[in-house]
């Protein structure tokens, strides 16, 4: 959509590039994306365009002026976000300008995305030599919060430096130290476990096996799940995407593992497609605050046959969500949508507008670069907003409006620090079974870093756990020793595993862990 100040939007909408060979004898074609649509990035997508309307009809927010938006699918392909970086980065086709008598390139002040932390690298190096500002709704890795390397890199959702401590914490206040760790091959997933590990260290927990996986590597994947199912730890935490994480769950479903208490980073633990593996009940984890946005379901809900039928990916979306044809058919397989479809019968995570989480962070990441715009083009006068319509920007403006901007939406606070972070805050979530045998997301707990050292984490409310049990299960590698014994560690073994043996004559243990001995006092009459 054209406008004075375009905001670009990077998504994965499909899982995957079409692949093509190129002839080197005639000009490449453009990336193509196949496969089946990603209806959550989707939804992510709807949530741009939403926010740019909503702002285009404030009398408060840019007055006068019009945003544009111009979104890309990355195919879930790091070529080809980076593709549509340069493509970003090399301005647009040429845009009339009303009143005034020559064309200019509409030039983008910002860009939204991507939802993984690798394609946001990647994308950032790209950016910054542009001063470009990427705001990323979903990008969690610590890595981007080095401005050396990414200084034009924000975000609205925490960094993974306190969602790595809020589970070590969590770990810990159960009374677990003894488990198993698995973690998605990726920027996300190494730095992410590589900051659990550091602050489960702190915590004295141990870790029994750490093993990694991607999504397309079967083989390995059939490793990790072995491992789990051989492991002596009740306890596993996953950090990993939730794409990596169904291929994970698929294979231990072939053959069930021992009940299993998992520990859930936010890439996985509130998709709700996953929820169908009843194995995973009693599951707690780390989510975003979910939230309200007024009038965004009836955006995503009430789409108009025009609207879906003007955009490609929209007809994809709806010929696959119903399975009919848009256009006139002879296949026996599929009918011809006839207008009766309704997309609130559908149960999949587009319509999924029950909390919204992650699409919050979109929604706050493009109000983010609106309000840096008007900073930069808007002045108040006697209580009048006077905007200047046909300001050219240079991107440096925006972006060091962007690192100043604090406003509230939706009673939502927006701003960053030093390294383009947000404050951290987090709900404890748990997977609860309702009385009908479905999981469901239950608000359990919060962490906030913002508190006092020692009055981040809290849990509220009671939990269920993994087989439907009541009793918080236990996850130790030895027993403690009891009184009269004392703890010697085994060879090779982690410092949580040790055998208990019988104190030498004349020498005591009188508390339970305890390592070691006194001499026995004694008395002469």
């Amino acid at each position: 959509m054209d406008g004075e100040y375009i905001i670009g939007g990077v998504f994965s909408i499909h899982y995957k590039e079409l692949t093509k060979t190129d002839n080197y004898t005639t000009v490449p074609e453009p990336p193509t994306c196949t496969g089946s649509i990603n209806s959550r990035e989707l939804r992510f997508s709807r949530a741009v365009m939403f926010a740019i309307e909503e702002i285009n009809n404030s009398t408060e927010l840019l007055p006068g002026i019009k945003l544009g938006y111009e979104i890309h699918d990355s195919c879930a392909s790091v070529p080809v976000a980076m593709h549509v970086a340069f493509q970003l980065s090399n301005g647009q086709d040429p845009v009339f300008q009303l009143g005034d008598n020559c064309s200019q390139f509409g030039v983008v002040m910002g860009v939204i995305g991507e939802s993984g932390s690798t394609p946001s690298i990647s994308m950032s190096r790209i950016f910054g030599p542009f001063n470009i500002p990427l705001v990323s709704h979903f990008a969690t890795c610590a890595c981007l919060s080095d401005k050396q390397q990414y200084p034009t890199f924000f975000r609205t959702i925490p960094s993974d430096h306190y969602q790595a401590d809020a589970m070590a914490k969590l770990v810990k206040h159960f009374g677990w130290t003894w488990i198993g760790a698995v973690h998605s091959d990726s920027d996300y997933g190494r730095n992410g476990m590589a900051s659990f590990l550091e602050a489960a260290s702190r915590e004295k927990i141990c870790v029994e096996y750490i093993e990694s996986f991607y999504r397309t590597d079967p083989h390995k994947i059939r490793i990790v799940a072995d491992a789990i199912r051989r492991s002596t730890s009740i306890v596993v935490v996953a950090f990993t995407a939730a794409g990596d994480m169904k291929f994970l769950l698929a294979e231990l479903n072939l053959h069930l593992p021992p009940p299993r208490q998992w520990i859930g980073s936010e890439g996985w633990v509130t998709d709700t497609q996953l929820m169908r593996y009843s194995f995973c009940a009693g599951a707690i984890g780390v989510a975003i605050q979910q939230s309200v946005i007024p009038g965004f379901r009836a955006f995503l809900l009430d789409l108009t046959p025009s609207e879906v039928a003007a955009s490609s990916v929209l007809s994809e979306f709806w010929e696959d969500a119903f399975n009919c044809s848009l256009t006139k058919t002879t296949s026996a397989e599929k009918k011809q949508c006839d207008g009766t479809e309704d997309l609130k019968t559908l149960k999949i995570p587009y319509t999924d507008t029950s909390k919204f989480r992650i699409t919050n962070m979109v929604y706050k990441a493009v109000y983010a670069i609106a309000h840096a715009i008007h900073n930069a083009v808007c002045q108040e006068t006697n209580f009048t907003t006077f905007c200047k319509k046909q300001t050219r920007l240079d991107l440096n403006q925006v972006f060091t409006e962007l690192k100043k901007v604090n406003f509230t939406q939706n009673d939502y606070h927006v701003s960053f620090d030093a390294n383009g972070d947000p404050v951290a805050a987090y709900e404890i979530v748990n997977w609860q079974k309702s009385e009908s045998g479905i999981i469901e997301l239950v608000t359990v707990g919060y962490y906030d870093a913002s508190l006092p050292k020692g009055q981040e984490f809290r849990i509220n409310r009671n939990l269920t756990w993994v087989d439907g049990e009541t009793q918080v299960p236990v996850s130790v590698c030895s027993e403690s020793c009891r009184p009269g014994t004392r703890k010697v560690l085994q060879k090779g073994k982690p410092i949580c595993c040790y055998d208990c043996i019988p104190c030498p004559e004349g020498e005591i243990s009188n508390m339970t862990e305890n390592s070691g001995l006194m001499k026995e006092k004694m008395l002469v009459s």
